[in-house]
């Protein structure tokens, strides 16, 4: 039986006093993709930053359980640095900040934690250029500033050579497709293929299928009012692409289970 490495039950959870999740439960066992869908402001992102430890968003209730261990008492670096990676829709410049440092000091920040030797400078660049190619990414990046004057999709290709470099055991990857022109969205999603292993769990949100073309899903879920009202294999996400989600409306459709 596989380990399961991400345990959610009955989570609830507000921002500035409304409640967002009112109830999310989701399982994910090594070696599955999970994909969440659903319409604006139905919790998606919401889940990815409050599994990441967003400090913006009180938990009210239920359990984050990540390889067997309640996860709620934990910082946000103590979780990233026990394995769980966020790949932000949006992610943030910073200048001044070259790309290489920042990378470096991330890596090294897990080692410690981890109870391992810290990389030198020389080595880590070694490190870093093998893991470009599978983002097909310029080494000259890694002198800019971080994300700095980066397109869309040179950034979203800079969160996955961090996926790359830090090895994370559960991969959150949040609407990672925005912004994307198909070029870029099969480069990005052809490095997250690439890094998959068997004893990993990843979780996809998106509001689109086009994305579980190139990262199929083992589980489809859709998130309506912060909870997931019904599960299914990739011919949800299908069904949801040809007929919107304006059928899921209907009452009779929630609750399919897997």
């Amino acid at each position: 039986m596989s380990e399961t490495i991400l345990s959610i039950r009955n989570l609830t959870a507000n921002v500035d006093g409304t409640p967002i999740l009112k109830g999310v439960n989701l399982e994910i066992k090594a070696g599955e993709v999970h994909a969440i869908m659903g319409r604006n402001g139905s919790g998606k992102s919401t889940l990815s930053k409050i599994i990441a430890g967003h400090p913006d968003y009180e938990v009210t209730g239920g359990e984050i359980i990540y390889q067997g261990e309640s996860i709620l008492d934990q910082e946000p670096n103590e979780r990233a640095n026990s394995g769980i990676f966020l790949a932000f829709q949006y992610p943030l410049a910073i200048p001044g900040v070259s790309n290489l440092d920042f990378m470096r000091v991330a890596y090294n920040a897990k080692q410690k934690y981890l109870g391992l030797e810290e990389i030198d400078t020389f080595d880590f660049e070694d490190l870093i250029e093998e893991k470009l190619e599978v983002v097909k990414m310029n080494p000259s990046f890694l002198a800019r500033s971080l994300n700095e004057g980066f397109s869309g999709g040179e950034k979203k290709r800079n969160e996955i050579l961090q996926m790359a470099l830090l090895d994370p055991t559960l991969t959150i990857l949040d609407e990672i497709d925005s912004g994307l022109d198909i070029d870029a969205l099969r480069i990005v999603s052809d490095g997250v293929n690439q890094l998959k292993t068997p004893d990993k769990g990843y979780l996809v949100i998106t509001h689109y299928q086009r994305l579980l073309d190139y990262i199929e899903p083992d589980v489809v879920h859709v998130m309506k009012d912060g909870e997931i009202i019904t599960s299914g294999g990739k011919e949800l996400a299908l069904e949801l692409e040809s007929r919107g989600y304006d059928f899921l409306d209907d009452k009779s459709t929630a609750g399919v289970g897997v």
